[in-house]
Parts: structure tokens; sequence; C-alpha cells
């Protein structure tokens, strides 16, 4: 018997499908702006957000300064976020935000919006506009709604693309480093943007690893140093691996550091001869 009902079912939802269709090109085609309204209404609420957005594209010009206004241009923002079209989210919920400080949806939109930069936020290897756009939305939204339901989400957000910009900075001064494998001036770029990334970020996670490699960047540096500033930068080598075991002391990078400062202390070792002599 259920095999036998199946053709109709699927029929009757062939045609239910059609007049929707139809109902929507009808009213998308004509000039009923109140028609428009309730099917984008009807849209939107059944979470058809992509025939929702299309309406109330047609619409929102001429609710403005009318009472439904609010309503439609908060729906038309959130149908742009639905459907993951990240940079109009963001946009007209900048414009919502400007055109009714006073609503209720003010909190929503102001987080739907930085939220709408951080989803456009891209790999920390490319150029991070959006991102620096995402966190200045995101801690003006952290700062005006700190008892807000969507103030733990900010937070973390934020936080994840801080960690990404830190990402970013750490992964210059390491190329820097690497380079100065086989250049040893380019060294010197390499543990100033070393320093100026533990100086500007002191709670990143990456710090154990920019510290790491300060030690072995200062450490190729002054043993490929004139003898003259060797000693001076071998000593800086060896503070740097301690300020690293001080404050990592079960780091993962201790056994590398471990055979880095064997080879400065040898180094130092020779100095200490030289003088006892």
């Amino acid at each position: 018997m259920f095999l036998k009902m199946r053709p109709i079912f699927s029929l009757v939802i062939l045609l239910v499908f059609l007049s929707s269709c139809n109902e929507y090109q009808k009213v998308l085609k004509n000039e009923d702006v109140k028609a428009k309204y309730d099917l984008a209404e009807k849209y939107y609420k059944e979470g058809d957000f992509k025939r929702a957005k299309r309406l109330y594209e047609q619409i929102a010009p001429k609710y403005v300064g009318k009472p439904q206004g609010e309503r439609v241009m908060f729906f038309f923002a959130d149908s742009y976020f639905k459907t993951e079209d990240y940079y109009l989210s963001g946009y007209q919920f900048e414009r919502f935000i400007k055109s009714y400080p006073n609503s209720d949806k003010i909190q929503e939109a102001s987080f739907l919006g930085a939220k709408s930069y951080y989803e456009l936020s891209p790999v920390y290897s490319l150029d991070q506009t959006d991102t620096d756009k995402a966190l200045i939305k995101l801690q003006n939204f952290i700062n005006t709604y700190p008892e807000s339901e969507y103030f733990d989400e900010a937070n973390a957000m934020a936080k994840e693309l801080t960690a990404k910009k830190e990402k970013k900075q750490l992964e210059i001064a390491k190329q820097f480093a690497k380079l100065g494998q086989f250049n040893y001036p380019i060294l010197v770029s390499a543990i100033t943007a070393l320093d100026n990334f533990i100086s500007d970020n002191p709670g990143s996670i990456y710090r154990e690893e920019a510290l790491y490699y300060r030690v072995e960047a200062t450490t190729n540096l002054a043993l490929n140093s004139t003898e003259n500033k060797k000693k001076e930068r071998l000593e800086e080598a060896l503070g740097t691996y301690n300020t690293l075991m001080r404050y990592f002391p079960e780091s993962q990078f201790k056994k590398k550091a471990d055979n880095l400062v064997e080879k400065i202390q040898d180094e130092l070792g020779d100095y200490t001869t030289t003088s006892a002599k």
C-alpha cells in the first residue's frame, strides 16, 4: 500500500513546490509592496532566506521612515547573514545600527555585524584588513554590552582573531630567521621582529615559540659573529634561553634549546679559559 502511495506523495510535493515558485515569481514581478512584505515575512519565518532577501531588497527603500522599516531592515540584513553573504550583511547591519540606534534589536545587530566581519577574516597568511575590522567591532561590542548573551561568543571570536594576527606576525619573524641561516645580517632583523612580537604580545599563546626562535636566532648570530661582538651576543643568547626556561620549564622546544645552549656554554667556556690564563 505504502509503495503505491509514494508516487502520489511525490506528485503532491511537486505541485506544492511549483505553486510556491509561481507565487514567488508573481509577487516578485508585481508592484504590490504589501504582498511582497507579507511573502518576505513568510519566507523568513520558514527559513527560506534566499527568497526573503530578494523580496526585502525590493521593498526596503519603500519602508524607510515607516513603522515597519526597522523590522524590514533588520530582517533584510539578517537574510544576507543567513545566506552567508557576509560583506553585505556587515554593511546592512551597519546601516541598521545608524538608522535605528534605539532599537530593541541594536545589541543583536551589533553582534551580527561584528560576526559578519569575523566570518570574512581570511587565513593568517593573507591580508588581515577584514580581521582588523572584525576586532574593532567585536571589541566595541564587548565594551558596550558586557552583560550580553552574546558576550562569551564575541570574546572567543576576538581571542581567535587576535591569535591569528599574532601568528602572522610570528611567521614573518620566523621567515627572517630562516633566511638568516644563509645570510647572517638578516638575523638582526629576525631578532628585532621577535623582540617586537614578544613586547607587543605579552600574553600570546605563541610567546613560548617566539622565545625559542629568539634563542635560535641569537645563538646563530653569536656563533657567526666577529670576535669583538661574539661574547656579548653569546651572553644575550644565554639570557634568552634562561627566560624561556623560567617561563616554560617544560617547553616543547626544551630539547632543541638545550642543544643550542650547550654550544653557547662551550663558546663562553673558551672566554673563561682565556681569562684564567
